[in-house]
């Protein structure tokens, strides 16, 4: 049992949730990282998530790295044992593992398969990790009394713009808002938060391919603040909630978007 904090954070090898993960670790949390990187020849690749720790134990913190598919329920199960088994705890559960699909699609031709890939990705996994984790959380806190337990969706503003050309991909953060809800709702009585971190445009391999785009886009004054965002900023945001400077706002959506949100004329 670790007298310290931990926290599981999903898809934290590399971009918004490795930043995360070291925000936490820097506030004193012990780390397990999930990822699911492959590499350019479609192997199963560590050396990020290898690096992630890295960094991470320099930090002054413990973590453990396990690769796993959080659509599947036994690479759910195995992640949330590995948390018991090496921490004992988790006073943290992020939700940030999240996939675009593989090829954009216009609305009237996109696939089951591709649909089926990402909400079983981007939802259903996060839906009964939270699940698994709750639990878990419920019984520690019948334990530990004075502990508290927060839950961390990371959501996107493509949760509600209409993008028909990854349809897939909005339904799927649309859902995690309701999630978000559903689980704020049902686990208040056990003084368990649960929050949406609702990102914009953000930094990361996944927007990579279209940089000249929303470079344009940002220039002629898409966001207030005229800015790409950065994986640290939505890392702060998860940091206010760990040091629980949030913790009456269960439910919460915190818009991490430069201001896009304003809806300007």
């Amino acid at each position: 049992m670790s007298a310290r904090a931990a926290a599981i954070v999903t898809g934290a090898s590399r971009g918004i949730g490795k930043a995360i993960a070291k925000e936490l670790a820097s506030l004193g949390y012990d780390l397990v990282v999930n990822h699911f990187d492959f590499t350019a020849e479609g192997k199963a690749d560590e050396s990020r998530a290898e690096q992630t720790q890295k960094e991470i134990r320099e930090l002054g913190a413990e973590c453990e790295i396990l690769r796993g598919d959080v659509s599947i329920a036994k690479d759910r199960s195995t992640l949330v044992a590995l948390a018991k088994n090496r921490f004992g705890r988790c006073d943290m559960l992020v939700n940030n593992a999240g996939v675009a699909p593989l090829k954009r699609m216009d609305l009237l031709e996109a696939t089951e398969e591709s649909f089926d890939r990402v909400m079983g990705i981007n939802l259903k996994g996060p839906y009964f990790l939270t699940q698994q984790a709750a639990n878990w959380m419920i019984e520690q806190k019948k334990q530990h009394p004075d502990r508290v337990f927060r839950i961390v969706n990371t959501g996107s503003i493509s949760g509600y713009t209409s993008s028909p050309g990854r349809g897939e991909y909005c339904v799927s953060k649309a859902g995690i808002t309701m999630m978000t809800k559903l689980y704020a709702d049902r686990l208040a009585e056990y003084n368990i938060g649960v929050f949406e971190i609702r990102p914009g445009i953000i930094a990361t391999d996944m927007t990579s391919a279209v940089k000249d785009k929303y470079d344009k886009l940002i220039a002629e004054g898409l966001t207030p603040i005229k800015r790409w965002g950065r994986p640290e900023d939505v890392a702060k945001a998860v940091g206010a909630i760990a040091e629980g400077r949030l913790d009456f706002s269960t439910g919460q959506v915190i818009n991490v978007d430069g201001g896009f949100h304003l809806k300007r004329l």
